[in-house]
C-alpha cells in the first residue's frame, strides 16, 4: 500500500456535508467545479432575523461548552458507473475538551480512522492496516483543525460544530439565510429549520428549539451540476461532561507501522496519469 493510499484512508471525507461547508473554507466539490450558479445572489445579502438568531443561540450553545461528546452519522453521493447516484456513510464518536484537546474515532463504508490531539501531538491511526502518522501541535483545536487539513488533508464533516466560534465560520460570505419553521421528526425532539447559502453552498439546518443543537444538516454544492446531496446527523450529545484525559491519547500499538504525517499525492493508475476520479469514491 502506498503512502498516498494510506493517508486518504486516514483522512475524512473531504466531500461530506457539515455546517462548515457554508464557510468559506470548506473542501470544493470532488466534481462540476467552476459552473455556478450566481443568479442565487442577485443583489444584497438576504438574512432574515429569526434565521441569524437560531444561528447565533446554536454558536452561543456550542461555543460556551468546555467539553462536548456527540455522534455524527455522515451520508454523501458519489456516482456509480452507471450513471445514477450510491450513498456512503460514516460515523463519527467525537469528544472535545477546549481549548486544545479533541478524538474523533469514524468507522464507515470503507476502513475505520482515528484521530487524536492531546494538545501536544496530532495522531492519526488506521487500525485496519495497522500504520499510524504523528506530528507535533500545539495551539487551539481550530489551529490543529487547519494544520491537519493543510499538512495532510484530514478534515472533518462537523468542523464547525467544534471551533471556538461557530457562528463566525458560517456567517463569513453569508448570502443567504430564512427560518423555514419547525419538525418535530427528527432526533425525537422539536428543531428550527433553518436554510443557508454562500456563493459555494445551499444547506438546511435543524437546531433543536429548546437546547439549541444542531441535530442534521443536508446540504448541496452549488458548483456541482450533478446536485449530489450531502447530509449529516448529529445524536448523544454531552455537554460539560467529565472527560478523562485517557479519551485523547492514541491507542495505537507500538507495533504501528509509522509513516509521514503529509498530504497525499494522486497515484497514477496504470497506463495514464492520475485524477480525483481514480481514487475511490468514499476517500476523496
Amino acid at each position: 500500500m502506498t503512502k498516498s493510499t494510506l493517508l486518504r484512508r486516514l483522512a475524512a471525507a473531504l466531500a461530506a456535508a457539515s455546517l462548515a461547508a457554508c464557510a468559506h473554507q470548506a473542501p470544493p466539490p470532488t466534481a462540476g467545479a467552476g459552473t455556478r450558479v450566481a443568479p442565487l445572489f442577485s443583489g444584497a445579502p438576504d438574512l432574515e432575523p429569526k434565521a441569524i438568531d437560531v444561528l447565533k443561540a446554536m454558536s452561543a450553545r456550542l461555543a460556551a461548552a468546555k467539553t462536548m461528546t456527540f455522534t455524527a452519522v455522515t451520508t454523501y453521493e458519489s456516482p456509480s458507473r452507471f450513471g445514477p447516484e450510491i450513498a456512503y456513510t460514516t460515523t463519527s464518536d467525537v469528544a472535545v475538551q477546549r481549548p486544545n484537546k479533541l478524538r474523533v474515532l469514524t468507522p464507515g463504508d470503507g476502513p475505520a480512522q482515528q484521530f487524536f490531539y492531546d494538545g501536544e501531538t496530532v495522531t492519526a491511526y488506521a487500525p485496519g492496516e495497522g500504520v499510524v502518522a504523528t506530528v507535533a501541535a500545539t495551539g487551539s483545536i481550530d489551529d490543529v483543525l487547519q494544520q491537519a487539513y493543510h499538512e495532510a488533508d484530514i478534515y472533518f464533516p462537523f468542523t464547525d460544530v467544534i471551533v471556538a466560534d461557530p457562528y463566525r465560520d458560517i456567517a463569513d460570505g453569508l448570502r443567504i439565510a430564512f427560518y423555514v419553521g419547525q419538525s418535530r421528526v427528527v432526533d425525537g425532539t422539536t428543531t428550527d429549520m433553518v436554510v443557508i447559502a454562500n456563493e459555494r453552498v445551499w444547506a438546511q439546518l435543524w437546531i433543536g428549539a429548546k437546547d439549541a443543537l444542531p441535530r442534521r444538516v443536508r446540504a448541496i454544492y452549488l458548483d456541482d451540476p450533478s446536485r449530489l446531496r450531502h447530509e449529516a446527523t448529529f445524536s448523544h450529545w454531552k455537554l460539560n461532561a467529565s472527560v478523562t484525559a485517557k479519551t485523547f491519547t492514541s491507542t495505537a500499538p507500538k507495533s504501528a507501522k509509522r509513516i509521514a504525517f503529509a498530504r497525499p499525492e494522486p497515484q497514477p493508475p496504470a497506463g495514464g496519469p492520475a485524477t480525483t476520479k481514480d481514487a475511490p469514491a468514499a476517500l476523496r
